[in-house]
């Protein structure tokens, strides 16, 4: 696309317009990156892109004015700004970087456009607007995105900064690119010299999680393990589509779904900077066990009851996914008339008895044995 045509696509993308003309004011202020990139390649869609603006000098001035500041972070001087129409732009100084030890993070000092493109990742993101329409690349960008490549800034990328390993599966399974024959070398030899050993886990947790809310998460892990990026997942299409067609609407993840899916074993969680509410859900799923056809609804019950609807999916996936279709459908709402009370009011003793009795009547409530009438309930519980 004509670098005219994508200026007017990503004003038209949302949050663009309003950010252009903000940035129209402010000399030196520029629009760079993954927008400016998809409009460059007639990309944007109606949903658009995330908008990063890069200021040379003072870039506070620049987040308040295209709106309210919401974050600052004082080692890289960015901001994290709402728009007025209710976008979210990331503002940072334009900077230049350099790295004291492989995996550190940079230090950095202000500088200028040229060298604020020349420190990104790949040459396709090395691309920016400034408010009034001109566009600056770095050298080879054009060519790049016109090419398909993805192709690193400098020959010591991926060992100055490992997670940019991921970012390269990402944007060849995003995109559709390719690396180049130097970048691809580079990336296999980056891992096989223990690149990823330099960062922490943390780190390359929140890249693999970045991964996963990829368009086409699965390719994504694919391409992952084929670098070397992670190992021992079994990548199933089948069974991650079924896992993930059994989550409810509106409840648990999918990412943690297609994750919980693949991963070998519950110790494969550890290292990855998870959350304890994320990992006990990957756990789970590692431990799901597939539903036996033709269990009775009370034999289902038992065997998920309590587990995150993530697990459940996982376990239906692998198994009789009608029972997790009911499970979640139906079973696990199932409940009774009476409890505990109404059993001591009769006259049994407090104790674990009371539990017990209860379940039976579950089970047979869940079965079909018993009406949903507390008479019938009650009898059955003191006849248990």
């Amino acid at each position: 696309m004509r670098s005219d045509e994508a200026f007017v696509a990503l004003r038209a993308a949302p949050h663009g317009a309003w950010a252009l003309d903000v940035l129209a004011q402010h000399p030196g202020a520029w629009v760079v990156g993954g927008a400016v990139r998809d409009a460059l390649l007639g990309r944007l869609g109606v949903a658009g892109a995330e908008i990063d603006v890069v200021v040379e000098g003072d870039p506070e001035p620049v987040a308040r004015a295209l709106g309210e500041v919401v974050a600052w972070h004082e080692r890289f001087n960015t901001y994290d700004v709402l728009t007025p129409d209710g976008g979210h732009v990331d503002v940072v100084m334009a900077r230049a970087e350099r790295y004291g030890a492989p995996g550190a993070l940079p230090d950095v000092r202000p500088s200028g456009l040229e060298d604020d493109l020349l420190r990104r990742d790949f040459t396709v993101n090395a691309v920016a607007f400034s408010g009034a329409g001109e566009l600056a690349t770095a050298p080879a960008a054009l060519e790049d995105l016109e090419a398909g490549r993805l192709r690193i800034m400098h020959a010591v990328s991926f060992r100055d900064d490992p997670t940019r390993l991921w970012r390269l599966v990402r944007y060849a399974i995003r995109l559709g690119f390719r690396p180049e024959p130097a970048t691809d070398r580079l990336a296999f030899e980056a891992v096989q010299r223990g690149a990823l050993e330099t960062v922490s886990g943390d780190r390359l947790g929140a890249e693999l999680r970045l991964a996963l809310r990829e368009p086409d998460a699965l390719s994504a892990l694919h391409a992952a393990q084929n670098l070397g990026l992670v190992a021992g997942l079994t990548l199933d299409p089948h069974l991650v589509g079924d896992a993930l067609a059994l989550l409810p609407a509106g409840e648990g993840r999918a990412d943690l779904t297609l994750l919980g899916a693949v991963i070998p074993d519950t110790a494969w969680v550890d290292g990855w900077g998870f959350t304890a509410a994320e990992a006990r859900v990957l756990t789970r799923c590692a431990c799901a066990q597939p539903l036996a056809p033709g269990a009775r609804p009370s034999e289902a019950v038992a065997a998920l009851r309590g587990e995150p609807v993530e697990a459940v999916a996982v376990a239906g996936a692998r198994g009789d996914a009608t029972q997790a279709l009911q499970f979640l459908g139906e079973w696990r709402g199932v409940r009774l008339r009476i409890d505990g009370n109404d059993l001591m009011a009769a006259g049994v003793p407090q104790g674990p008895d009371l539990g017990r009795r209860l379940e039976a009547v579950l089970a047979r409530r869940l079965d079909g044995e018993l009406p949903d009438d507390r008479d019938a309930q009650l009898a059955a519980a003191l006849e248990a």
